[in-house]
């Protein structure tokens, strides 16, 4: 194992207090486990973060949770809170519910874990009931194809779990430092065997990553361990077992993660050639699907080291595209999963949580000494990437045919929020039709197996509650996202969710003003804070809360996900969003090549040559407030003539020359 210098002698980067098979004893193993930085400190070395150590004298997962719970405060301290995230939850305040001396008002939201986003019929039932008798009358679909449960009362935490767990779903795995949600592409079809085998190659390997030591169960049902319909795959269990190269802790309840689990959290995303439906390279670890024109499956290529989360005035966080690792063959997808998380857990930062993302580690390390680790893990070479199709977003809206004579039919949801009337109407052609569902990673939810026969009836009930086709959507809504932020979300501060419906009118309205065609959009997204929970990092144009009612305006991403945006201006007022973007759109609809997108055209125009279009803009309105300057006919002729050549107003270019002409 690579070595490194810290608590001033050479050790392995890594000494769980776990047993391995690697010949250390259990007294030097009881040191610490923690990755320093390529050039530690020098005043003091680098120790772990308290949450590391919590989660080394938790029991796995039990303790203080378990005292916490039983109290009669509205609240639990900071050692359970950080607990609870394992066991899918996080204590909340509502911001809006706040009393003049009532301190704090608490509450939990609960996120499920549901891989490739299905949700069957009895799940789905449950969770809407759930969300009347102990949660805020709504359900939120999120980004990572799960649900969120807000406004859970401490004192209903144990009825509301156990009931997810008796009805078939789990929370276990949504949150902490362990593999998240899998995504998959929500797609329906049961006639294309790549898109089937992505679904259920999801499930088995959030099965694979599932912590282990019976903690959830001795938390939440009182150590009985229910027993559901769905047993995991043999190999799943049979491959987490294995431990020829040193991936497992021998005798541990945790084989794979051990008593301090992973530094941070860890997401993993899978898909097939072409659909970008999940994001792929936003995720820790992204899985394509390789087949054989004959419709088998081969092996998969693997992508790692994606991630959005960022803080605020802090360069050395940063969002990050994924790398290319390689490919590997059918039978070794969860051999090569055990490895890249063994790596992760050995080596990730564990002194500094904003470092401890996989992103980190492969940023530092590089690609290549990355796969070289991973491999001795693996016990075998990675092989090279196969080629790709180019890669398209697919939002699977509209209706849909399964390829077994049934239909399907994608809802959009805005900012993935079910309440009022399209709450209750979903439920009622749910339940009518005993309809299971999937939810999307942009934040909409898909009906499936449905008869021919019921489209009708099914149309009628949702155009009742307001549903609108994807004929009807604005095309702006119909990619946008955005994070619940406030007034629950602890790390906001703006709001996200409760903005975006009006922004993206106001964005829509000031297209129109410039001469837009109305079927003109890009990708918009929002978040509440730097942790980009929405993406917005990979958006054509995102939001980015910096302060109250106040963004980041971040520009550049490709509509099909596969570049990263980057910060366009600072501190931009919610009222003053039109006079940051009109330069942008205005130069954009100018100057832009046949069919180019918006973020494709600031990625290739560049951000210096948009900052020095804006700053000599002149928009439309503000044209008869400012003062006035009489030319002779022939330069005004003349400026007239070069500005419609320029693309630009006859304003903005006599700004433009004048001020380079002033300032020579």
């Amino acid at each position: 194992m690579e070595q490194s210098t810290f608590f001033g002698r050479s050790a392995p980067l890594c000494q769980p207090s776990c047993s391995r098979p690697n010949g250390h004893s259990l007294a030097d193993r009881l040191v610490v486990c923690v990755a320093t930085p390529a050039r530690p400190p020098t005043a003091k070395v680098a120790k772990r973060s308290k949450v590391e150590i919590l989660k080394e004298q938790s029991d796995f997962l039990r303790h203080p949770l378990m005292e916490e719970l039983v109290t009669e405060e509205p609240n639990i301290n900071e050692g359970a809170l950080q607990l609870m995230k394992f066991h899918g939850s996080y204590q909340q305040d509502d911001r809006d519910k706040r009393g003049f001396g009532k301190g704090k008002a608490y509450q939990f939201m609960m996120r499920t874990r549901q891989p490739a986003g299905l949700v069957s019929n009895q799940l789905y039932l449950t969770m809407d009931d759930l969300a009347d008798q102990f949660g805020n009358n709504t359900l939120r679909l999120t980004t990572r194809q799960t649900y969120q449960l807000h406004a859970v009362l401490k004192q209903d935490l144990k009825t509301v779990f156990s009931t997810v767990i008796k009805n078939m779903g789990t929370t276990l795995g949504a949150c902490g430092d362990v593999n998240r949600n899998v995504l998959a592409p929500p797609a329906p079809f049961k006639d294309r065997p790549e898109y089937v085998h992505a679904a259920k190659l999801a499930e088995d390997i959030a099965d694979l990553l599932a912590p282990q030591s019976g903690a959830y169960y001795d938390v939440w049902l009182d150590g009985e361990k229910f027993v559901t319909s769905q047993m995991e795959t043999p190999k799943v269990t049979e491959d987490r077992a294995f431990n020829g190269f040193g991936t497992n802790f021998e005798g541990s309840p945790e084989p794979l993660y051990g008593s301090v689990f992973l530094p941070r959290k860890f997401k993993v995303a899978i898909t097939v050639p072409g659909d970008n439906s999940v994001d792929l390279f936003t995720n820790d670890v992204g899985i394509v699907v390789m087949s054989n024109d004959a419709g088998e499956v081969q092996g998969y290529n693997l992508v790692v080291g994606g991630g959005m989360g960022r803080t605020a005035r802090n360069a050395t966080t940063f969002a990050r595209l994924a790398d290319g690792l390689g490919f590997v063959h059918k039978d070794d997808i969860f051999h090569v999963m055990k490895a890249i998380v063994a790596a992760q857990r050995d080596y990730g930062r564990r002194d500094d949580r904003k470092q401890a993302r996989l992103k980190y580690l492969v940023e530092e390390w590089g690609i290549d000494k990355f796969r070289t680790v991973v491999e001795q893990y693996f016990g075998k070479k990675i092989e090279p990437l196969r080629p790709l199709p180019p890669w398209e977003f697919k939002d699977y809206l509209g209706w849909m045919e399964q390829g077994d004579g049934r239909l399907a039919y994608g809802v959009f949801v805005q900012n993935g929020r079910l309440k009022g009337d399209l709450k209750v109407a979903l439920r009622r052609v749910i339940e009518r039709y005993e309809l299971p569902v999937i939810i999307t990673a942009n934040q909409n939810i898909i009906l499936t197996e449905i008869e021919p026969s019921w489209k009708s009836d099914i149309l009628n009930t949702l155009h009742g509650a307001g549903v609108r086709d994807v004929v009807d959507l604005d095309s702006i809504d119909r990619t946008s996202m955005a994070c619940p932020a406030l007034p629950t979300c602890g790390l906001a501060v703006a709001e996200s969710e409760r903005s975006l419906p009006d922004i993206n009118l106001r964005i829509r309205a000031l297209m129109t003003k410039l001469g837009f065609d109305e079927g003109e959009s890009f990708v918009v997204r929002m978040t509440g804070c730097p942790n980009g929970c929405a993406r917005p990092y990979m958006a054509e144009l995102g939001f980015v809360g910096d302060g109250p009612n106040s963004y980041q305006l971040w520009l550049g991403g490709s509509p099909n996900q596969t570049r990263l945006a980057e910060v366009f201006q600072d501190r931009v007022k919610i009222q003053d969003i039109e006079k940051a973007l009109e330069p942008v759109l205005y130069m954009f609809k100018q100057r832009r090549r046949p069919g180019e997108a918006l973020g494709d055209f600031t990625a290739r125009i560049g951000f210096d040559a948009l900052r020095q279009y804006a700053a000599d803009y002149v928009a439309e309105g503000a044209a008869a407030k400012l003062p006035k300057l009489a030319l002779a006919e022939d330069v005004f002729a003349s400026l007239e003539a070069m500005a419609a050549k320029q693309g630009k107003s006859i304003s903005h270019l006599a700004s433009e020359t004048l001020r380079s002409s002033l300032c020579t």
